[in-house]
């Protein structure tokens, strides 16, 4: 008894969870390790056993989906949204030489889990720990998709990192580009933006899941007139997050100099008060790297100001200068906010429209395309593979039961708002581009980003 009982305790020690069981943080980006409320020792065993060994009974992850054949699906299909076209673009590096296993298993250095689909069936390899719960509402997105789209998500095999900065650079892997998919990257960088993981939710931060927020902050906009909102530009945020341009932008803090008001985030506070939308314009900084309240800002029907971003998600490649947003210099910073403060007080209608139009562009970003841009992700990424995806051994099947197992009571309420169901209708058409199309669109965009600043 005592020699299995031995043997129960290394396999369990063994056993990475999404909770983040034997798991250390990422050593790319180092953050404080998780610490388990489980009271003792035999309570986090039952705990691993019963989530990981015990919850998948073999089903796919749409067992408990309706039947839908295609006859029942609805036939009005439409084009996706332009920025669906960057799908080809940041696949293009393995358009012609593909993806062999050997890229996908070299990605693994860079890389805090590995998914594989197979026949419905989610399988999840975990290496590192992500931050808070990223690595829970990322597979849950993941899972939830396979539940929206029952049959349709192919077979596929794929590395991902939860952390915030790009980790492949093109020119130093040009001879071998490791396919790596995360939250952003940058136009010198290979890897793959996914939608993060706040559209399905952000515990940490009481932010729910997308929809719902987007639909409280527009029902908040439109309670307040455009011309009774009062006319500077705001920012909150955490200003400690070694990103040199939210420390300029402190020195911007003079709403009679610089028209300007910047403050430091509190996000229980902001989420409880509801997100600022009685001001006119609303800057965007970036942190560390990208932030999650790119959208929430866009949400707001303010003009936004956004400070020339280094980095991109999967959806702000698609915003256009004077018809999503206000572009701002990050050189002479406090110069060009005032600048784009005074010419939005003296045309308020084009102001608004732009306020509008960032808005319009987010109420078009509900989870039906979020859900449309991760199924053509995925399935234009799986025909690149020249292998066929196999869960290696080391990887745990993770179904809707399992996961919900690890969270915890404020965790699980926030999966189960955003959970989905299968789709009446079909996915949005995906046009092939060709690099001409995102060349030129690019080239109009900095020329009119240029124009702008050079008025400062």
């Amino acid at each position: 008894m005592g020699h299995l009982i031995k043997q129960v305790e290394n396999i369990l020690s063994q056993t990475k969870t999404i909770a983040g069981h034997n798991l250390e943080p990422t050593p790319w980006h180092v953050f404080p390790p998780r610490s388990f409320n489980e009271e003792n020792r035999y309570a986090r065993a039952s705990k691993i056993i019963q989530c990981s060994y015990l919850s998948c009974r073999g089903g796919t992850n749409d067992d408990d989906a309706p039947p839908r054949n295609q006859s029942q699906l609805s036939h009005q299909t439409r084009n996706c949204p332009e920025l669906f076209r960057w799908i080809h673009r940041d696949l293009e590096p393995w358009a012609q030489s593909r993806i062999s296993l050997t890229h996908v298993v070299e990605a693994k250095k860079y890389a805090a889990f590995r998914v594989v689909i197979v026949e419905g069936k989610l399988y999840v390899d975990f290496y590192y720990a992500c931050v808070q719960s990223r690595a829970m509402f990322t597979v849950w997105g993941i899972l939830q998709l396979l539940r929206r789209y029952p049959g349709r998500v192919p077979d596929v095999d794929l590395m991902f990192d939860c952390m915030d900065k790009p980790s492949i650079d093109r020119q130093e892997h040009q001879s071998m580009p490791l396919p790596l998919f995360r939250y952003c990257t940058t136009p010198n960088h290979l890897d793959i933006p996914f939608p993060d993981w706040s559209f399905w939710g952000w515990p940490e931060v009481n932010i729910g899941p997308w929809d719902e927020e987007f639909r409280g902050i527009k029902k908040g906009s439109r309670d307040r007139s455009w011309r009774s909102k009062w006319p500077v530009a705001y920012w909150k945020g955490n200003p400690d997050v070694g990103a040199p341009i939210r420390t300029e932008l402190q020195k911007c803090n003079h709403s009679r100099l610089w028209r300007a008001q910047i403050m430091r985030q509190d996000w229980d506070a902001e989420v409880k008060e509801g997100f600022e939308k009685s001001k006119l314009y609303k800057i965007y900084a970036e942190g560390y790297a990208w932030s999650v309240s790119l959208k929430y800002i866009l949400s707001c029907g303010s003009l936004p100001l956004i400070i020339s971003p280094e980095y991109e998600d999967f959806f702000s490649r698609g915003l256009f200068p004077k018809k999503n947003y206000w572009p701002v210099a990050a050189s002479n910073l406090c110069s060009s906010i005032k600048y784009a403060v005074d010419w939005g007080n003296e045309n308020l209608p084009e102001a608004e429209a732009i306020g509008r139009g960032s808005q319009d562009y987010m109420a078009n970003l509900n989870m039906d395309r979020v859900y449309d841009y991760m199924l053509h992700l995925v399935t234009e990424y799986s025909k690149l593979l020249d292998f066929k995806p196999v869960p290696p051994s080391s990887a745990m099947e993770v179904c809707a039961e399992s996961l919900l197992c690890y969270a915890d009571l404020t965790q699980r309420q926030f999966l189960e708002r955003s959970a989905s169901s299968p789709s009446a209708a079909r996915p949005c058409t995906l046009q092939h581009t060709d690099s001409s199309f995102i060349a030129n669109w690019l080239e109009k965009k900095s020329k009119l980003i240029t124009d702008v600043q050079n008025f400062v």
